[in-house]
């Protein structure tokens, strides 16, 4: 009897939460293809009369403040060799590192 009222509840747990997630989804789906407009928000409004101007991510900016129009979760490919030099470098230049290394590498 009592492994019965146990399935019981976590039955209806279950269709609960299977539920509540269908509704979060339709809830988010909703929210994302609702258009909010700068005229209608209270933060799109300027206490001047002012337009505001959006400013991009410090990360979407190159060297000299211009926008990137490059995918930005592309990897370059290097070679092995460069990304060896370059650990290599990252490796010597670092606080706890000698200059002179007592151990030889292994190349492999």
């Amino acid at each position: 009897m009592l492994h019965f009222i146990y399935i019981i509840a976590f039955t209806v747990l279950a269709v609960l939460a299977i539920a509540n997630m269908f509704r979060n989804l339709m809830t988010l789906g909703i929210e994302s293809q609702r258009s909010y407009s700068p005229a209608n928000s209270m933060y799109g409004r300027s206490p001047y009369g002012a337009s505001k101007q959006t400013v991009p991510h410090p990360e979407l900016l190159d060297e000299f403040g211009n926008i990137v129009n490059e995918p930005l979760l592309i990897m370059r490919s290097i070679t092995v060799e460069d990304a060896r030099e370059k650990l290599d470098a990252l490796y010597d230049a670092s606080p706890g590192s000698s200059n002179v290394s007592s151990e030889p590498r292994e190349e492999l």
